[in-house]
């Protein structure tokens, strides 16, 4: 290292914002800003870091596209940086992650791809607000196009640029995806960045956090020699939930810094220069959650999350006395409150005893209300003005697919007569082959389970009942009696009904859907690795000419790299089948 400069600052300290945003809510999340800069000044922080675009929130997506969002993303931005100044010039400077269009062309990066609003071009930045002003911009320069994000689309890349100095500390910033790059970073080090700052927006995906982000950053680190912070937003957007977690990592690799995950945190780091360079003071260290406590509090979070930025209050579910409407149950109890749940069974002729005793203990467990609306009247009444229309033909689907649109009608409009939020109940085992109906048990606003294959809910149900912790605002015990857990699946549309009539053993079919769907394999592969060829085309068949449903079904938490929504993008028109 070379010899430290006179007057050089020998400690240096950054408040991590671990903060929550909201799409659109700019004036809001300026606030927010706000309030996290006076926390900081008060426990003497040189600069307070806030996540990428967290004025603007994120995914911003076509909003980004829009040019009265981006003057009004850079009003704020002036004017937070006015506000902060006004109130002490001599308090910390603010690192804060915003879209921002600019007029010079010769800043607008490669000539393909990326976003021009008017002429300008349009950059993925943070922002350092110091003096009054926005005194620099930061721009991404690695732009992610896969999995649930297309930046490509949205924004220009940014140079590859050199450090910001912050009172006499030159800071690196890669943002993001440029974390992930060894070229960037290096770009930043070479340049003279003394410690690096990585403002994140990054979702949650099962196992990421340990098997990802972590080993990535630790390569950063080694190959730079410099210390890291890794800030990461916290907060559910739609289908996508910010995990947080945000941590330090000392020159090697050492963790010095763990923030909590699933929750907003103001992290005070401390930076001390020593002969060899900077390094993190040792401060807290949270415990990562496991991947069983990870998913279920994703399910929860992004209801919950779902409910309060879009302004519903109250959760309806049709309670079957089957498992998975049990486990939307629980989540949405956790997630709103018991209070605030309301769960409806809708009883016909086939519904058996044993279900109607089910879904008043799963009721009764969560301290839930539970109502009840038969639908057999309604049933008859379809029937009889169909039978001139259906004669001389035999029941058949059709009929058990009336008494599940008719329950799809009576939910919807106790939803629009009350208010409340129809959650769907579909897992992605249902979902990806179609074992729903469209516009019957498909109905609703959003689904908890999408991501959650069938022999997972099981494990989440079982998982529920022996945890319990203080986010969780349903009660503690077992909520989902084990019978519900334990009985064989039934839709119950027709006499002793089971699920495996129509599907493999659970068991098989999530297998056999691994493979297709997380693995892309082949369905060579997945003779291969044992399942039966017939079995294994049949699947496939189901997936592909299911298409058309699942775009027409309610988003869901995303728990997985390949949910159905953002992540796995096929036609519906398909008449490809993998010949192997």
């Amino acid at each position: 290292m070379a010899d430290t400069p006179p007057n050089a600052p020998m400690r240096f300290r950054v408040t991590l914002a671990q903060l929550d945003a909201t799409v659109g809510a700019v004036d809001a999340n300026r606030e927010k800003a706000l309030a996290a800069w006076r926390a900081a000044k008060a426990a003497g922080a040189d600069l307070v870091m806030l996540p990428e675009m967290f004025l603007s929130g994120y995914q911003a997506q076509d909003l980004a596209r829009r040019p009265a969002f981006l003057r009004h993303c850079r009003a704020a931005a002036e004017a937070l940086a006015a506000e902060i100044h006004a109130e002490d010039p001599a308090g910390p400077s603010m690192l804060i992650g915003s879209p921002i269009s600019e007029e010079r062309a010769e800043e607008r990066g490669p000539s393909l791809g990326g976003l021009t609003v008017d002429g300008d071009a349009v950059f993925n930045v943070m922002l350092l607000l110091e003096g009054g002003a926005i005194r620099a911009v930061c721009k991404k320069h690695e732009l992610p196009n896969d999995d649930v994000f297309d930046e490509n689309r949205l924004f220009r890349s940014g140079p590859a640029g050199g450090p910001v100095a912050v009172r006499g500390v030159r800071l690196g910033v890669p943002v993001c995806e440029d974390v992930w790059h060894p070229e960037t970073v290096e770009t930043l080090a070479e340049s003279g960045a003394e410690i690096l700052l990585s403002p994140n927006g990054s979702p949650y995906m099962r196992g990421k956090h340990e098997a990802t982000r972590v080993p990535l950053v630790v390569a950063r680190v080694i190959e730079s020699g410099l210390p890291l912070a890794y800030l990461n937003m916290v907060g559910a957007q739609d289908d996508q939930m910010f995990d947080g977690g945000s941590f330090v990592l000392n020159p090697g690799g050492a963790l010095a810094v763990q923030a909590p995950f699933f929750e907003e945190a103001l992290v005070h780091v401390d930076f001390a220069r020593e002969t060899e360079g900077w390094r993190c003071v040792q401060g807290e260290r949270a415990v990562p959650p496991d991947a069983w406590e990870a998913d279920y509090r994703v399910m929860v979070e992004t209801t919950r999350g779902y409910f309060a930025k879009n302004g519903f209050r109250e959760a309806l579910i049709g309670l079957s006395g089957g498992v998975d409407s049990a486990l939307v149950a629980a989540i949405a109890c956790d997630a709103l409150g018991p209070d605030r749940v309301r769960c409806v069974m809708l009883p016909s002729e086939f519904t058996s005893r044993e279900s109607l005793e089910d879904a008043a203990g799963v009721a009764a467990a969560l301290g839930c209300r539970l109502e009840e609306a038969p639908i057999s009247g309604p049933v008859r009444a379809v029937e009889t003005a169909l039978s001139p229309l259906f004669e001389g033909k035999s029941r058949d689907l059709t009929e058990e697919n009336i008494q599940s649109r008719l329950r799809g009608l009576l939910l919807m409009a106790l939803s629009n007569k009350s208010g409340a939020l129809l959650l769907t109940t579909g897992n992605k085992s249902e979902v990806a082959v179609g074992y729903a109906t469209l516009y019957g048990d498909m109905c609703g606003a959003y689904n908890p389970l999408k991501d959650l294959y069938k022999t997972r809910v099981f494990e989440t149900c079982r998982w529920r009942n022996a945890h319990h912790a203080p986010w969780m605002r349903g009660p503690a015990g077992a909520v989902i009696p084990p019978r519900v857990i334990d009985k064989p699946p039934s839709a119950e549309l027709r006499p002793d009904q089971k699920d495996e009539d129509s599907l493999p053993p659970y068991e098989t079919l999530d297998a056999i859907l691994e493979l297709l769907i997380e693995r892309e394999a082949s369905v060579g592969e997945a003779v291969a690795a044992g399942y039966d060829r017939e079995t294994v085309k049949r699947v496939e068949n189901l997936l592909y000419i299911s298409e058309y449903k699942r775009f027409q079904s309610a988003i869901g938490t995303r728990l997985t790299s390949r949910a159905f929504w953002l992540d796995r993008r096929y036609p519906i028109t398909n008449r490809w089948r993998d010949p192997e």
